[in-house]
C-alpha cells in the first residue's frame, strides 16, 4: 500500500530524480529555493526522514559525517578515502544473496542495502610514501 505523500515530498523526490546523484539535506534545500520550490528546512528533513521510512530514499554517510540523499533505486557501493575523501563507486555487489537469506530467515523487508569500504586511495598513498621517505 502506498503512503500518501506530501507536496513537500513529491517536491523532493522529483529533485532526486532530476539530480541523479547523491546530496545533502541543506543541498536540497537551497536547490528547491533556486527552483523557487523553498521549504523550510525542518521541512526538507522530515520529508527525507519520511520517504526513507517508505523505502524512497536512501542515506548514505561519507567519511565526515555528511549524509548524502539518493533515490533507493539500486545498491551502493564504494571504495572511500580516509584522508581526501574521495568516493570510488563500485559495480559488483557480493551480498546479494545474503541480502536475499536475511530476508527469508527474519522475515524482514530489506529496501536497500550500503557497501562502503574505508582506506587510503593511490594518490594518498603515494602522498604518505613521499612523506615517509623525506
Amino acid at each position: 500500500m502506498r503512503a500518501i505523500r506530501t507536496r513537500s515530498q513529491d517536491k523532493i523526490l522529483n529533485l532526486l530524480k532530476n539530480i541523479k546523484q547523491g546530496i545533502s539535506a541543506q543541498d536540497i534545500y537551497v536547490e528547491l529555493r533556486n527552483r523557487n520550490q523553498s521549504m523550510g528546512l525542518a521541512t526538507v528533513y522530515r520529508s527525507l526522514e519520511a520517504l526513507k521510512m517508505e523505502g524512497l530514499v536512501q542515506i548514505r554517510t561519507l567519511a565526515n559525517g555528511e549524509a548524502l540523499y539518493s533515490l533507493a533505486q539500486q545498491d551502493k557501493h564504494h571504495l572511500t578515502c580516509l584522508q581526501c575523501g574521495v568516493s570510488i563507486p563500485i559495480n559488483q555487489c557480493p551480498v546479494h544473496d545474503l541480502e536475499e537469506k536475511l530476508q527469508e530467515k527474519h522475515k524482514f523487508k530489506i529496501f536497500y542495502h550500503t557497501l562502503e569500504f574505508f582506506g587510503l586511495c593511490t594518490q594518498c598513498q603515494n602522498n604518505q610514501a613521499a612523506e615517509v621517505s623525506e
